[in-house]
């Protein structure tokens, strides 16, 4: 007769043991995408740098003109196939002379959101919406939906000059418990309108009449 054989999921050592293994993937897992990400933007980086440093070599290289990223995007797809388009190759440009100083760029945002964030012109919002990224760790998906939203005009409605520039280099950061009440994260979640000029004895009225709904307990059948 078969002795029984143990089961190990019932084991609190074996249990810890999984978890700290699981724990260990999942995190060499993201180090080694982010190493990826970082190693991809650096690329990039360097050659929009290359692009921008030849076209300003002087007056041979200057006759290139508009043909210097279509003869590139040729000869770079047949030396490496795929990546090199002409598009590609305006990115990669546009992407260096808008961080100049890549140092300033979080090598936490991966270039899908590098690439959103170059369809912004105007600076202060572009640095709002990067530091957001980093903070609240968006998807491209969410900084699209954000960016749509127009939450940077939203927040800078009513600040002045200094508050927008800090607003634009530090992100929306929440200091006092007050400022939940005023966040736009809270409206559009709650999808309530946010006000205009609205006391916050009312906006607290309405947002407990907002939340009523979900914190009712429905009785239970007799």
């Amino acid at each position: 007769m078969n002795e029984p054989t143990h089961d190990p999921t019932s084991d609190p050592d074996y249990q810890g043991l999984l978890g700290r293994i699981s724990d260990m993937y999942n995190t060499g897992r993201i180090r080694a995408n982010q190493a990826v990400n970082a190693y991809i933007t650096e690329t990039y980086w360097q050659i929009g740098r290359d692009i921008v440093e030849f076209e300003q070599g002087g007056q041979v290289r200057a006759e290139y003109g508009k043909a210097l990223l279509t003869r590139l995007s040729r000869d770079l797809s047949l030396r490496h196939g795929k990546g090199f388009s002409r598009s590609n190759l305006t990115r990669f440009r546009q992407f260096y002379l808008t961080y100049p100083n890549r140092a300033t760029l979080s090598h936490k945002l991966g270039w899908s959101v590098i690439l959103e964030l170059l369809k912004i012109e105007d600076p202060l919002e572009r640095g709002f919406y990067e530091q957001q990224a980093v903070r609240e760790s968006w998807s491209v998906r969410e900084l699209k939906r954000q960016m749509k939203s127009s939450l940077f005009l939203r927040l800078a409605a009513g600040k002045d000059k200094e508050e927008v520039r800090q607003l634009a280099t530090k992100g929306q950061v929440l200091d006092q418990p007050t400022d939940i009440l005023r966040d736009p994260y809270v409206f559009e979640f709650l999808k309530i309108p946010e006000p205009h000029e609205l006391s916050e004895t009312d906006l607290e009225t309405r947002l407990c009449d907002h939340l009523q709904p979900f914190l009712i307990i429905p009785a239970l059948p007799p």
